[in-house]
């Protein structure tokens, strides 16, 4: 059988996410670490396989997928068999995307390491106010993603069994807890990431366990 690799960095939340989604499903996989503070993302090898020079790549026996929502509804397609993280139910199908969506699209990106550098260098922003406008989107983010889960409670985000919500759910608090910003506003955020933390498949994922965490 071809091999199954992820391409990562250990820090990145959209690879975390990947290693979390292929634990779930219990996909045997190696990983390729890609450095991005040394710029490997960048190195013609990489872009040969991934032109956007960006992680998380999986290359699943020959066939390269990237973005991790994307990487996420191919494994749940490609491995119907195990753990679902699309619930079939098309309301709890939405509401997981749309947790995942609010993450992936409108959070995430604005935490980007690329968009910091482009602030610092041609907006002049130094290292303090760089830090503070990530700590703005991400709050800003939490603040609306609270009361959505506030609203229609569930042992996890987006029901009683982890789904795709909930596996860019996890990486979006490490990333506001590295960040150093308050969670004492989000009890719901906050218990949940708890319970998930306790599940063997995100444990096992986060970034100090990686084999490239420094």
């Amino acid at each position: 059988m071809a091999e199954r690799v992820l391409y990562g960095y250990f820090r990145s939340s959209a690879a975390y996410r990947v290693r979390i989604a292929l634990n779930l499903k219990g996909l045997a996989y190696r990983q390729r670490p890609v450095n991005l503070l040394k710029g490997e993302q960048k190195s013609a090898e990489y872009l040969a396989l991934n032109p956007h020079g960006m992680v998380p790549l999986l290359d699943d026996g020959g066939v390269k997928i990237v973005q991790s929502l994307a990487i996420c509804e191919y494994l749940d397609d490609a491995y119907p068999d195990t753990a679902r993280l699309l619930p079939s139910d098309p309301v709890a199908r939405a509401r997981a995307r749309s947790i995942a969506l609010a993450i992936a699209a409108d959070i995430h990106p604005l935490q980007n390491p690329r968009v910091g550098k482009h602030l610092q260098a041609e907006f002049g922003v130094g290292e303090d106010g760089k830090t503070e406008w990530i700590r703005h989107w991400i709050r800003t983010g939490f603040d609306a993603l609270e009361q959505q889960l506030a609203a229609s409670p569930a042992r996890y985000a987006a029901g009683d069994e982890p789904t795709l919500a909930d596996v860019c759910l996890l990486p979006q608090v490490f990333s506001a807890r590295r960040f150093a910003v308050d969670l004492a506003p989000y009890p719901h955020i906050v218990r949940i990431a708890e319970a998930l933390d306790a599940l063997p498949a995100f444990a096992d994922a986060h970034p100090a366990k990686q084999p490239d965490a420094v």
